[in-house]
């Protein structure tokens, strides 16, 4: 009997943990380019209210790049 591996996981779910209190403002900024229509209140409330999700379904490429910006600034990501 042959065993199928489970399918590559091509699409995942970028979500904010938590980030360093001194890094908020830029992280902020970046939440609100990576939230299509969010304004500078939203985003502040959105990384206010972590853990929270920015993104799900995004490719692998992507999910990681946004991860590595935000952890960049100070932010801990995970990708589910």
């Amino acid at each position: 009997m042959l065993q199928e591996k489970p399918a590559a996981k091509t699409e995942f779910t970028v979500k904010l943990e938590k980030f360093d209190a001194a890094s908020k403002a830029k992280i902020i900024k970046e939440i609100k380019t990576l939230i299509p229509g969010a304004s500078l209140v939203e985003a502040k409330k959105f990384v206010e209210s972590v853990p929270k999700v920015i993104r799900e379904n995004v490719p692998k490429d992507e999910a990681e790049k946004i991860k590595k910006l935000l952890e960049g600034l100070g932010a801990t990501v995970s990708l589910e």
